[in-house]
């Protein structure tokens, strides 16, 4: 083994602090990137799921603009 005992791996010779916080930020942007995914996946497959029972059902929703422009006359008197 390199090391002579666990604390002395743990210090890894003074890099250890170093180089446990880059494994505990990794470990912990991995599984916040996990739960993320798991979330969108599911609200991704809700959706589609809704999609499918509304149109097996026909009634699928009209098309209306996401916007609607109205022109407003201003006079500068």
């Amino acid at each position: 083994m390199a090391f002579e005992s666990l604390s002395a791996f743990i210090a890894m010779e003074g890099h250890g602090p170093y180089v446990w916080t880059c494994y505990g930020v990794f470990v912990v942007l991995l599984a916040g990137l996990m739960l993320w995914s798991q979330r969108r996946r599911r609200t991704t497959m809700e959706a589609c799921r809704r999609n499918y029972e509304r149109e097996a059902q026909g009634q699928q929703r009209t098309a209306r603009p996401a916007a609607t422009f109205t022109r407003v006359e201003v006079s500068q008197d």
